[in-house]
């Protein structure tokens, strides 16, 4: 089995090219840089993955991905070479985008791109300390009913 399942920020606006023919194909390529879940002296490091994304996924991508936004992605790796002008057989790994979709709201990832363009309606409630119980729960103070997904 080749699954891939990836979140990360794009680090550069895709790159949209449209194959030729009578039934033209978008082809979107982007880089996600993707945080490592250790660090490396006590400093933040990424891996970044090459993905390459195909007709509807592409056509998204185009529209609606900017440098900074965070993504998740599925897809398969997928390993390839070819010679380069030099005569040099250069190997390429990337990953082929099944599934993308966006990994935080608007707000935040403006935020993130130095760009705040609306700030946030209210902050959310403090989370109240866990019961005297000891089962794991909080308890939920009264008079929040109103800000609930659910009723």
């Amino acid at each position: 089995m080749n699954k891939v399942i990836l979140m990360g920020r794009l680090t550069r606006d895709p790159e949209v090219r449209y194959s030729q023919g009578e039934n033209s194909l978008a082809i979107a390529r982007y880089t996600l840089a993707v945080d490592r879940r250790f660090k490396r002296d006590q400093e933040a490091t990424a891996d970044f993955i090459n993905c390459v994304a195909f007709g509807k996924a592409a056509e998204h991508a185009e529209r609606f991905y900017r440098q900074g936004l965070k993504v998740v992605i599925t897809g398969r790796i997928q390993t390839g070479s070819y010679t380069n002008k030099d005569g040099v057989k250069v190997y390429t790994t990337e990953v082929v985008v099944e599934e993308q979709e966006f990994a935080e709201s608007k707000a935040v990832s403006d935020a993130n791109a130095g760009g705040f363009r609306s700030a946030p309606s209210s902050p959310a409630p403090a989370p109240a300390p866990v019961s005297d119980a000891g089962d794991g729960f909080m308890n939920i103070p009264d008079g929040i009913d109103e800000e609930l997904p659910f009723n």
